[in-house]
C-alpha cells in the first residue's frame, strides 16, 4: 500500500481518468512482484499460533487488546495455507476477481494475460482451494492419523477412533460458554462421536495450527470449528478445539463464508 501511494504521489492524480482502476492495476502488479520475489527468497507462510488462537482456553483469561488486534488482522487457517501454494498469477486472479469483484479483463491487463487465460487461472485457483494442499512430507504421517480420526468419527467406528487416540489424550475446547477439558481416550471418543452426530453435512478443510496439523470445519460453507492436533508415535495426544463464534470471526476470513 505504501509503494502504491508513493507511485501515485510521483505520478500525480491530475492525468488519471479512473483513479480506482489505476490504483487496482498498480497495487495488483506490486503484489504480483512481491509474491514472485518471496518465492525466490523461500519465505515461509504465516501460521497462526495455537496459543493465540485458543488464548482464553489456554490461559483462563481474556486476551490483551494487542492480541485481539493481531487476531483481527490475521488471514488464516486453511485457506491461507492453500492460497500460499497457488502460483502468483493464480492468487492475484482469484483474490481480485472473487474477493474484490474486479473484471477479468482488468485483471488480465495487470497480469499481461488474455481475459480467457485469466479466467482459467481463477478457475484453477478455486479448484485447488476446494481440494486443499497436499501435506508436506514431514507432516504426512501426522496428517494420516488426523485423517483416520475423522474417518472413524464420520463412520461411527468407535474401535477405529480409540486406535488413533492415545490413552491419556486431552481435548480442550473453547466455546461460547467457556472452556471444557476432556481427558482419556474413551471420554474423548464419546464426545467426538456425539459432536459429529450433531453436525450433519460438516466438512473438514486442512489447516495449520501452531505448525501442527489441524482442520477448519464448515457446515453449509459456514465456519463452525477450528481444531488443532498434536500427534506422537502414531496417535493423537492432544486436541485443541475452538467453536466460539466471536473468536472464529476474528481468525477466519469473512470471504470463507
Amino acid at each position: 500500500m505504501q509503494e502504491a501511494w508513493l507511485r501515485l504521489a510521483r505520478a500525480g492524480g491530475e492525468g488519471i481518468e479512473d483513479l480506482r482502476g489505476w490504483l487496482t492495476t498498480v497495487t495488483g502488479r506490486i503484489c504480483l512482484d512481491a509474491l514472485r520475489r518471496r518465492r525466490v527468497r523461500g519465505e515461509q507462510p504465516l501460521e497462526l499460533s495455537g496459543r493465540m488462537l485458543l488464548g482464553e482456553a489456554a490461559t483462563g483469561c481474556r486476551a490483551e487488546p494487542e492480541q485481539e488486534a493481531l487476531l483481527a488482522e490475521s488471514v488464516g487457517l486453511a485457506l491461507y495455507v492453500v492460497m500460499d501454494a497457488l502460483t502468483p498469477a493464480e492468487r492475484v486472479s482469484f483474490v481480485l476477481h472473487d474477493v474484490f469483484e474486479i473484471p477479468f479483463d482488468a485483471i488480465g491487463a495487470i497480469l499481461g494475460r488474455s481475459t480467457a487465460a485469466t479466467k482459467m487461472l481463477a478457475s484453477r485457483a478455486r479448484g485447488r482451494i476446494r481440494l486443499g494442499v497436499p501435506p508436506k512430507a514431514e507432516d504426512a504421517a501426522a496428517r494420516e492419523v488426523v485423517g483416520a480420526f475423522f474417518a472413524a468419527v464420520g463412520g461411527g467406528d468407535l474401535a477405529g477412533l480409540l486406535a488413533v487416540l492415545a490413552p491419556e489424550v486431552e481435548l480442550r475446547a473453547q466455546g461460547p460458554l467457556g472452556t471444557v477439558v476432556v481427558r482419556g481416550a474413551g471420554n474423548v471418543a464419546a464426545r467426538a462421536t456425539l459432536a459429529a452426530g450433531s453436525r450433519q453435512g460438516a466438512r473438514a478443510h486442512p489447516a495449520v495450527v501452531d505448525g501442527l496439523p489441524g482442520v477448519l470445519v464448515t457446515v453449509g460453507g459456514r465456519p463452525v470449528t477450528v481444531m488443532g492436533f498434536t500427534v506422537a508415535d502414531g496417535t493423537v495426544t492432544a486436541i485443541r478445539v475452538l467453536t466460539d463464534p466471536g473468536r472464529l470471526a476474528q481468525v477466519v476470513p469473512s470471504w470463507v463464508e
